[in-house]
């Protein structure tokens, strides 16, 4: 019986070991050059634009309130 334990112990761990190896997410590139990178201005700037225009409206809704 413990030989059958040792025997799934292994197996359990090659499993675990090569498991990652085959799940990888993003194929394996050869070549170092990056031919088309990602743009990352176009986003950013729309997500900065909405937190300041809220900021903003926060802002006026507190001064608002406080004057009351």
């Amino acid at each position: 019986m413990k030989n059958v334990f040792k025997v799934l112990r292994l197996l359990v761990l090659a499993g675990l070991i090569v498991l990652p190896k085959l799940m990888a997410a993003q194929p394996v590139v050869v070549d170092d050059v990056q031919d088309n990178p990602v743009p990352f201005d176009g986003g950013v700037s729309l997500l900065v634009a909405a937190a300041i225009g809220y900021g903003i409206k926060k802002a006026h809704n507190n001064k608002r309130a406080n004057q009351v």
